[in-house]
Order: C-alpha cells, then sequence, then structure tokens
C-alpha cells in the first residue's frame, strides 16, 4: 500500500515533506529568493480530516504576499461531471487492457477476495483499467482511514486564493495526471500484488503519515519516502514518472516565471525532497531556500 497510496489523485500518494531531523509545531513552509524576488513553496497533502480545516497563519499570509498560486491541477475548474466524462474518454482512447486480461490469474483473485472481503463484486471493474481500480481501492482505504478530499490542502489553498482575488496557476492538465497513472499500470501485477501485501496496515500508515505532514516531523516522513520508494522495480518506475520527472519539468515551468514575480508554490509534499526535489533543484538554479 506504501507505494500505490502515492497514486492517489496525485497523488500521489504524497504526504512528505522532509528536508531536517528537526520536528516542528505545523506544516513546513519554505521562502524561495533570488534577486530580491521571494516565492514561497509549501508541501501539501491531498487529502484530511476536519482537524485540517483552515490553512495555518503563516501560509495565509504568504499566499497574500505572492502575485500568484501555483497548483498541480485547478480542481475547482473542473466539476464532477467534467472529471467523469474526461476519464471516461481518456480510458477508451488509451487501449488499456480491461481488469481480467491485464492481469495473471493468481493476482486478479487476490484482487477479487479484497473486494470480495468488503462485499464489492470485482465484476463492476472488469472493463476498467488496473489503475483505475487501484485508484478506486486507494479511495476506499482513505475513506476507511477517516480523510476524504473535502479538508484536502490543496483545495483549501485554492479556496484562500480565489478570495483574495490571486491568480491560480495550474502545472498539469487533468488529462496528463490519467496519462502518468497510465504509464505506471503498466506494471499491472507489482502494481496489484504490492497494493494487497501492504493493505493490512493501511489505516496507520495513513494516520501517523497525515500526523507527521501536520506537525512537520521531518525525520518520520524522510522514513515513509524510503518505505515508499524501496527500491524495487515498480517503485523505482512509480519515482520516476510521479515525482523525478515532474519536478524537473515543473522547475523548467517556473523558472521564468519565479525570476519576475513571487509565486505561492503548493505541490504535493512528495516533490519537495531528495536529490530530484524542488528543494534541491530550486537551489541548483541560485534560489535561497529557508524555512519559515
Amino acid at each position: 500500500m506504501k507505494q500505490l497510496l502515492l497514486l492517489k489523485l496525485h497523488l500521489s500518494f504524497c504526504f512528505m515533506l522532509l528536508f531536517s531531523a528537526v520536528s516542528y509545531a505545523s506544516p513546513a513552509l519554505w521562502s524561495v529568493e533570488k534577486n530580491g524576488v521571494t516565492s514561497y513553496l509549501f508541501g501539501t497533502v491531498h487529502v484530511g480530516d476536519p482537524s485540517m480545516k483552515g490553512l495555518p497563519e503563516k501560509v495565509k499570509n504568504a499566499i497574500k504576499k505572492s502575485e500568484n498560486t501555483v497548483v498541480e491541477i485547478d480542481i475547482s475548474a473542473l466539476s464532477p461531471f467534467e472529471i467523469q466524462n474526461k476519464t471516461a474518454a481518456f480510458i477508451a482512447n488509451s487501449n488499456s487492457r480491461p481488469l481480467q486480461k491485464a492481469l495473471s490469474s493468481e493476482v486478479y483473485q487476490q484482487l477479487k477476495s479484497y473486494f470480495t472481503k468488503r462485499n464489492i463484486n470485482i465484476v463492476l471493474f472488469d472493463n476498467m483499467p488496473v489503475w483505475a481500480v487501484i485508484l478506486t481501492v486507494v479511495q476506499l482505504e482513505y475513506q476507511q482511514a477517516g480523510f476524504t478530499d473535502t479538508y484536502g490542502i490543496d483545495k483549501q489553498v485554492i479556496a484562500y486564493a480565489q478570495e483574495h482575488n490571486k491568480n491560480i496557476q495550474a502545472l498539469e492538465l487533468f488529462e496528463q495526471q490519467l496519462e502518468m497513472f497510465s504509464q505506471i499500470a503498466l506494471m499491472s501485477d507489482e502494481m496489484v500484488s504490492q497494493t494487497l501485501t501492504q493493505m493490512q496496515d493501511a489505516d496507520a500508515f495513513i494516520a501517523e503519515m497525515v500526523d507527521a505532514w501536520k506537525t512537520g516531523d521531518d525525520k518520520k516522513l524522510n522514513q515513509y519516502y524510503k518505505l515508499s520508494f524501496d527500491g524495487s522495480k515498480y517503485a523505482r518506475l512509480a519515482e520516476q514518472i510521479l515525482v523525478v520527472e515532474r519536478n524537473h519539468t515543473w522547475v523548467r515551468t517556473l523558472l521564468p516565471k519565479m525570476n519576475k514575480k513571487s509565486h505561492f508554490i503548493a505541490v504535493g509534499a512528495l516533490h519537495l525532497p531528495e536529490k530530484h526535489g524542488l528543494i534541491a533543484l530550486l537551489e541548483a538554479q541560485g534560489f535561497t531556500i529557508k524555512r519559515i
């Protein structure tokens, strides 16, 4: 489950914010400065519980100070109907194999057993691609643990920015994220089996990881990052597609803009750490980065 939690729109699975070994009382916010222009970098959680309603004051202030607010995708611009239609169109045009043909008989039976224990008939998913089924599984686990996107930090950042008439800029389109999931699903058996073998500790894993994000416990979050990307072939593929390639693309997109205007950049916290993380990539471009 640790690898597959990264797939939750968006993602991925996605609660890591780690850079020092010091614990803080609230989620980390970073100032990013170069040539007198200060932007802000904030690692988000895409789902939350009622205790997470309301952004920290330091985050609100940073949004108000910035000219633009940058997010992975602007979820406020898509209605549930549009999301459903875009997803259906993508599946229809992607030539994805239906579930039972994409999986070995052994792994299909494992997935069938998972759904049976939850009183769900796997036949409902037989015409869906593996990645879409896995997103459903992850959604079920989030809900069971008491987390929904209603209290997701990304959604709250967008709402607060809109309240203060900030320009919202999306780094990706919804279809791009669907394509990303589709690429990872090329390793269908591995995706499903690695999810199911660790499903039993999903509740504790999600709750502990969110708590580490809430308190800015970088040391604990670092441990979760290593668990998520454990060196297996599937984990390496997921890390490359979900994190590394996207981070480099985002920096190339943001650099010309950040040299001129202040930006509040809110992306999944997973995108901040490690040598291909946004912090290291921006430092390599001459930005001075400090934790606020």
